[in-house]
């Protein structure tokens, strides 16, 4: 009884293999009828591909001119500020040595002017009785004015360490710092009691803030080298922007980079898109995005996929029916425009004409 059970199994195992065969054999009948497309017409659009992200055309870093540290906040990052409007104040605090330097240098530089001008009170009346020449007279003139000056310094000096506010001619320095121009707050990089290191010629200084306008827009990425040899100013571009699925945001290409940066083992080209309409859509910068360059546009021509079309040096071709039923024939055919999905037929085929899809390679053989 094992032994018929086992002969049997092998009955069925053998017939279920050769029907396998058989339908794999004569698959691709079934492909050529069934696989076909039909030459239409439709618009074609090649595009370069930029990587970046959204960013305002220029933010500007805030930073104050006197040292201490911050004593009030009246802004915050989101706010948008005008021109003026305050957005931090400073409170000088210097250390006890700096206090007491200042004031000696003031008491210093005060003795040194009431002596010189002692001292040309007596030249005067020496010069109107002829007794001094008018090189010592001129001299002394010049250095009572710089002690003049030295000893104005020196107070401004003292005045803006103890209340952080000093008018110099018809400049106003003082701890409040205002808003260089109109925007929004980016960023606010300090907090109340943090130390300040004010901006001068030979030290960059604390940011306190970042501002920038949010109506001056750019998308800020880059471009293979493949790509940019076809880029041209003044190219449009479709941004697609993460964070606003279904925006259509459009712009111009206004910079191609001359010097190309490696980025993951590969060579691009920063590029920068201006934004010009932001389909009524919020962009905030840092927002990721792509931009599609147009690199070229073909409306109203015959296309095919291109996943139809064989490639053997300089020449294309496609299959189409034979005039055999279920059989296929190669015909040539001239491209032209791509957007790696579909391609342009410049020649070869005619609209409504059925072009098959490449047959499948089947793992049995006849």
């Amino acid at each position: 009884m094992k032994r018929i059970l086992f002969t049997a199994g092998i009955i069925v195992v053998a017939g279920a293999a050769t029907a396998w065969v058989f339908i794999s054999g004569n698959g691709d009948d079934d492909t050529v009828k069934n696989d076909r497309v039909v030459v239409e017409r439709g618009n074609l659009v090649e595009y370069a591909l930029a990587v970046g992200q959204i960013e305002p055309r220029n933010e500007i870093e805030v930073k104050s001119k006197i040292s201490g540290v911050v004593n009030k906040v009246f802004a915050e990052a989101g706010d948008y500020v005008k021109e003026g409007q305050p957005l931090l104040e400073i409170r000088p605090d210097p250390t006890p040595l700096e206090l007491a330097e200042a004031k000696r240098n003031v008491e210093r530089s005060e003795i040194a002017l009431d002596n010189l001008q002692r001292e040309m009170f007596r030249m005067e009346q020496l010069r109107a009785r002829d007794m001094v020449s008018d090189h010592e007279y001129q001299n002394l003139q010049r250095n009572l004015r710089d002690s003049e000056i030295n000893a104005q310094l020196n107070r401004e000096r003292l005045e803006l360490l103890e209340s952080g506010r000093i008018l110099i001619g018809e400049t106003l320095i003082e701890s409040v710092i205002k808003a260089p121009t109109s925007g929004y707050i980016l960023e606010k990089m300090v907090d109340i009691g943090d130390p300040i290191v004010p901006l001068t010629s030979y030290q960059a200084g604390t940011p306190l803030m970042t501002l920038a306008r949010m109506d001056d827009l750019l998308f800020k990425g880059t471009v293979d080298e493949i790509d940019v040899g076809k880029l041209q100013e003044g190219m449009t571009a479709e941004i697609r922007v993460g964070a606003l699925p279904g925006a259509q945001v459009k712009g111009e290409l206004t910079r191609i980079s001359l010097k190309a940066t490696t980025r993951d083992n590969s060579t691009v080209f920063p590029v920068e898109i201006l934004i010009t309409d932001n389909d009524g859509r919020i962009l905030r910068a840092g927002y990721s995005a792509n931009a599609n360059v147009v690199i070229d546009r073909r409306e109203d021509v015959l296309i095919i996929p291109e996943r139809l079309v064989s490639y053997l040096e300089d020449k294309s071709t496609v299959d189409v029916p034979s005039r055999n039923e279920n059989g296929r024939e190669e015909t040539e055919v001239w491209l032209g425009l791509s957007d790696a999905i579909n391609v342009e037929v410049v020649e070869g085929l005619e609209e409504g004409d059925v072009v098959l899809e490449k047959p499948l390679r089947s793992l049995a053989s006849n």
